[in-house]
């Protein structure tokens, strides 16, 4: 499980360390940096992927993704006694990205390249570091692998040992330093992070996948952006928590019952049998609320725990009676996975701080920073870049 996610100078997050628990609700007003939260878990995941250049040259490069404010806000600065302004950087131009966990801490560090007269890619960011080390906070005695630019050392036993010595700068350790043999740290870690997963895009319009009918696949993870419900809820019937899923629906629409009906051969689609009704209505025929609701469902009952799921404003289009049921496969979701939730919702957000070990962080602004607010210094977890 994760305990503590640290960013640096991305978008909003110029400096946040933020502790984390079983269940962790993110909420505030928008244009508060929920979404840059949210986009830091997903570079991270990136990383382990093998994508993490790539996606934030998506978002522009460096130049866009970095804090746009300036590199120290002093005391006067906050107090309103003069105008924020920049000054000559002391430091490197760098993103910063890690979290620690109970078996592995990881860090991530990004930066510009050399500008070169003969290539079309000088905003492409480059890692310039990358760590992984054993517990909590950072420390040197703790720290298992290293990468500083090109090289990637491990420490075997109380020597280092030199892993790689080539390694690009737009490649992570993941992608050529993950041998299962040699270097289990990184083995580990990086299967670790792919999965964890992300909903936030469900499609609900008329031409949604979720919607038609899909081959006959088994499918205990449903895909990020639904096209595969159909199956998914399939699957949870046949090796799932069956009971779990129709008190689920039951919840939500009392009296309704699921059915996943073949209507060609090699193919599934959903359907609702909703009391009153001579017939079942088939997934085309679902509001946008109950298409949404379904997808929850399939994403919160999967028979393949992710170690870490983030939901993004999973209240969207619902109903405010689908809210209570919502809240309830969420808490139970968090039994079996570490559940990030970001909401709008003050409904959602305060049947859910109510759970079990649970944390609730009201993100705030201040000067264009992103806070946690009510979270002082000495508060916040320890933490400590490399």
């Amino acid at each position: 499980m994760l305990h503590t996610l640290a960013v640096e100078n991305y978008r909003s997050l110029q400096s946040l360390v933020m502790p984390l628990s079983r269940l962790t609700v993110v909420t505030g007003a928008n244009g508060v940096g929920k979404s840059n939260v949210y986009g830091a878990l997903r570079l991270l995941v990136n990383a382990a992927r093998g994508n993490v250049v790539s996606a934030l040259s998506r978002e522009g490069g460096m130049p866009n993704a970095m804090w746009a404010g300036p590199e120290t806000i002093s005391r006067a600065m906050e107090r309103g006694e003069v105008p924020v302004q920049g000054t000559s950087r002391k430091s490197p131009a760098r993103i910063r990205l890690g979290f620690s966990a109970e078996a592995f801490g990881y860090l991530l560090e990004l930066g510009m390249p050399t500008p070169l007269a003969t290539s079309a890619f000088n905003l492409d960011p480059v890692i310039k570091r990358e760590c992984i080390w054993h517990g909590g906070a950072w420390r040197q005695a703790s720290l298992l692998v290293d990468r500083k630019g090109p090289m990637v050392r491990r420490r075997a036993a109380r020597k280092w040992q030199v892993v790689a010595t080539d390694m690009s700068q737009h490649d992570s350790l993941f992608d050529h330093a993950g041998d299962p043999a040699s270097v289990p740290e990184v083995f580990q870690l990086r299967e670790t992070l792919r999965q964890w997963r992300f909903y936030a895009d469900f499609r609900t319009d008329i031409d949604a996948p979720a919607r038609q009918s899909i081959p006959a696949t088994r499918t205990p993870v449903l895909h990020h952006d639904g096209r595969d419900l159909a199956a998914a809820l399939q699957t949870i019937i046949e090796i799932g928590d069956q009971r779990a899923l129709h008190d689920a629906i039951d919840d939500a629409f009392p009296g309704t019952q699921l059915s996943v009906d073949s209507p060609g051969a090699g193919r599934l689609q959903a359907s609702l049998r909703q009391p009153g009704l001579l017939r079942p209505l088939g997934s085309p025929e679902w509001s946008d609320g109950t298409l949404r609701y379904m997808l929850l469902v399939a994403a919160l009952l999967t028979p393949r725990p992710a170690p870490l799921m983030i939901l993004n404003e999973p209240e969207t289009s619902l109903h405010p009676e689908l809210i209570a049921p919502l809240a309830r496969l969420i808490a139970n979701a968090s039994i079996h996975s570490q559940v990030w939730v970001i909401s709008h919702s003050s409904e959602l957000v305060r049947l859910l701080e109510s759970r079990e070990q649970s944390v609730n962080h009201v993100l705030e602004k201040s000067l264009g920073r992103t806070r946690v607010a009510g979270l002082s210094d000495l508060d916040a977890p320890p933490w400590r870049w490399c």
